[in-house]
């Protein structure tokens, strides 16, 4: 409970342009950083010390010394011999723009957020904010006479000449090379030791707007010519560029860019997963003749600071990232480009709980700049806005090149059953083997990682599930492992049955995609087969290393799940069978339907992108449903509508409003009560109804119990004050976790 907080609490951040500067004996509000028991103290500048507002400062508290960002003028009552004076005026950094002190601010109200969390995603580097001691940095310098040659040293001279200097450790660790390696041509000359303070060195040289120039179709090039024209207009201008799968989206977008570096602008690019950004960093550097910068979980901290330091400091002028790149300081933003906008990867549902894409359109709009929102499957949400002209829309119709959608055949499993032990069809089958004779690649698509969802006892009829999670545990046959994908708890496939103790009784229950690679490998096994998943693309590089083998044809089927289903463009895959297509139709979720139809259409957009005609084959039980049908026909506006419909009717997203307010405990009579005392408090109100408290489908999570309530308002309805109104009357217990989840997309 204590961790939600409210605006009505809260001061500062009332930003405007043109604030006077702060001087001596002025009371200053500091928003403390990294340090989350407080939001923001008021401190008294001393003689001759004079801040703005957005300043970096390093300030006292509790005999600690931490950095803190000046957000507004302090409280006049306090007696200023009563408070503490900065220590130092952070001023190798500059200042943090107005319009991002705005952004947090509204990302904290809107989202019920502390403001120290909030902060936290856009400081989340403290040692980007402390200047760098004098270092000994390494530049490289052509040696006359030649020197012994390894593969390790290549790569270290190869990154050095981009560079404009390294510190040893991080020129080793971005080469994959030992630090001997580095120190041994420095030692031959190759690489000369200068002295820097302060760097703030960035390895990554400036894209050229103008490298090459792309042909667009007509079609591409009316849209780029409108983006353009939002680039050099300079205003909040949101627009939706809805397109089919392989219609050039991307290059479309890069037009977009190409302009804004021209005007020495930032840019960024967001990207739902980091496995995505292998190809699409292929097709940037063709187009620009250099990489930009990128911002995600597998950077190294080295690598995360010089990109931070660089994107205050103007120094890099594209970036491209996960949801998290969105909480960057930039100083001179011109443009946000949200690629697969529908993607539900952009919602944030740990921490502090966002929605990337909503609240990059938060971030346009406070910053007076163009957003484009690109995908082939737009998002009710997306989609309801163009129609009440909240956005502009730009239609690309048909594919690049002329080549036409696959045709996609629907496999009624009512009708047609796999042999026993076997999950792919024999009319799936022979369109694989068909495929094979022509030499011509296959994506086979299950979303469901490892081997088999579910293992069992046939003698007793035992279950195994995770000891802290109400779930199963997934049998994952590659690593020889039990694994639990809610709490990562791992454990070995025991030999007996846990309950009744009889020997090889446990059988695996379902496919995951390691059991299809399995079965693939029986039935076509001259095949090059090869597994694509969240559990191989753990990082670009292995994404990189993929894509690179599927491109040069070293792979003949893929076995992959949803990280494999959007962006990726793979000339020779003409072929997609999707094993169990009705795998999101179920559990009652709200746009579950939504979610089907946006994975299968994306999953079916990767076949048949060049000359050769493609085929989808979507094995279903469900063959009457809307989402079938809609595919079938390739009739995405038809079901788009049909879904708004049933949506308006129940007065849900994008008709409504839900907030979800999840309670958990380790004692579950605890728990009840707090949901008790919640009931009785609940405030009256025309706009607005709870549900609940229900019981989530997975009702035990790290060892905590679960109970959810869910809030469902009208648009109107004054949401976030309703939910202040409602917890405030109520006192819990501190071991009663509360978790507030504005516009949940999950309800598990």
């Amino acid at each position: 409970m204590r961790e939600l907080c409210w605006k009505s609490e809260r001061k500062g951040f009332d930003v405007q342009d043109n604030i006077p500067r702060f001087g001596p004996h002025d009371r200053i509000e500091v928003q403390l950083i990294g340090y989350v028991p407080f939001s923001q103290l008021t401190y008294c500048l001393s003689e001759k010390q004079w801040v703005d507002i957005g300043q970096i400062l390093l300030v006292p508290m509790g005999g600690q010394r931490v950095m803190g960002i000046v957000v507004g003028e302090g409280d006049k009552n306090l007696e200023a011999r009563k408070l503490k004076s900065p220590i130092d005026v952070i001023s190798f950094l500059p200042k943090v723009s107005h319009q991002m002190l705005r952004f947090l601010s509204w990302v904290s109200d809107y989202y019920m957020m502390p403001r120290a969390h909030v902060f936290k995603l856009a400081f989340s580097i403290p040692e980007a904010l402390k200047p760098q001691e004098e270092q000994k940095q390494l530049i490289y310098k052509p040696k006359e006479h030649e020197i012994r040659m390894t593969k390790a040293r290549k790569k270290v001279i190869e990154l050095a000449v981009k560079g404009e200097g390294w510190v040893p450790k991080e020129l080793a660790l971005e080469a994959g090379v030992s630090l001997p390696v580095v120190l041994g041509l420095e030692k031959e000359g190759v690489l000369q030791p200068i002295s820097i303070k302060n760097s703030f060195s960035f390895n990554i040289k400036e894209p050229n707007p103008d490298f090459i120039q792309i042909k667009l179709s007509p079609a591409q090039q009316l849209a780029a010519d409108e983006l353009v024209k939002d680039i050099k207009d300079n205003q909040y201008s949101p627009t939706l560029l809805d397109g089919v799968p392989g219609s050039g989206k991307t290059e479309v977008y890069f037009e977009m860019i190409a302009q804004a570096l021209r005007q020495n602008q930032q840019i960024l690019v967001m990207l739902p997963e980091i496995a995505l950004s292998a190809q699409w960093l292929k097709r940037f550097k063709a187009r620009f003749g250099e990489e930009p910068a990128v911002w995600h979980s597998d950077l190294t901290k080295a690598q995360r600071r010089k990109t931070w330091q660089a994107v205050i400091t103007n120094k890099v002028k594209v970036v491209v990232g996960a949801r998290s790149s969105l909480f960057l300081p930039f100083t001179n933003l011109g443009c946000i480009i949200v690629d697969e906008e529908h993607d539900t990867s952009y919602k944030q549902e740990e921490g502090v709980v966002y929605n990337g894409r909503d609240m990059a359109v938060v971030r346009a709009y406070l910053e007076k700049i163009p957003i484009l929102l690109a995908t082939a499957t737009p998002s009710l949400e997306s989609w309801v806005n163009q129609k009440e002209g909240k956005y502009k829309r730009l239609h690309l119709e048909s594919r690049f090149g002329g080549q036409v959608l696959p045709d996609i055949h629907l496999i009624d499993m009512r009708k047609e059953h796999p042999i026993r032990g076997q999950w792919i069809t024999e009319t799936l089958s022979q369109a694989i083997t068909e495929n094979l004779k022509r030499k011509e690649q296959i994506l086979l698509f299950l979303n469901r990682r490892g081997y088999a969802p579910l293992t069992l006892c046939y003698s007793c009829g035992h279950k195994l599930e995770c000891g802290h999670c109400s779930a199963w545990l997934v049998e994952h046959r590659n690593k020889e492992r039990l694994i639990c994908h809610h709490c990562g708890l791992e454990t070995l496939r025991p030999k007996t049955c846990p309950c009744c103790e009889k020997e090889d009784t446990l059988v695996a229950v379902g496919p995951g995609v390691e059991r299809i690679v399995e079965e693939v490998e029986k039935k076509w096994p001259e095949a090059i087969v090869a597994q694509a998943s969240s559990d191989i693309f753990n990082s670009p590089a292995k994404a990189l290393d993929f894509v690179t083998k599927v491109e040069k044809r070293e792979i003949d089927i893929i076995v992959g799940t949803q990280v494999i289903s959007r962006g990726y463009h793979f000339p020779n895959l003409t072929l997609v069978g999707v094993i169990d297509a009705d795998a999101a139709l179920g559990g009652g979720d709200l746009r579950a339907a939504e979610y089907s139809w946006q994975l299968l259409w994306q999953v079916a957009g990767r076949s048949g992108r060049s000359s050769k005609q493609g085929h989808v084959y979507l094995q279903t039980h469900l063959s009457q449903n809307p989402v079938m049908k809609a595919l079938v026909m390739h009739d995405r506006d038809l079901f788009i509508e049909q879904e708004i419909k049933e949506r308006q009717l129940a007065h849900m997203p994008p008709f409504g409003r839900l907030a979800a307010l999840i309670l958990s405990d380790e004692d579950e009579n605890r728990l009840m009560q707090a949901c008790y005392c919640l009931e009785q408090s609940l405030p009256q109100d025309n706009e607005i109804y709870v549900l609940g408290p229900a019981t989530p489908s997975i009702d035990k999570l790290r060892g905590r119990y679960r109970r959810r309530f869910l809030i469902v308002a009208s648009k109107t309805a004054r949401l976030q004050t309703y939910i202040h109104q409602w917890l405030v009357k109520v006192n819990l217990s501190p071991k009663t976790r509360v978790k507030l989840d504005i516009d949940p997309y999950h309800f598990m």
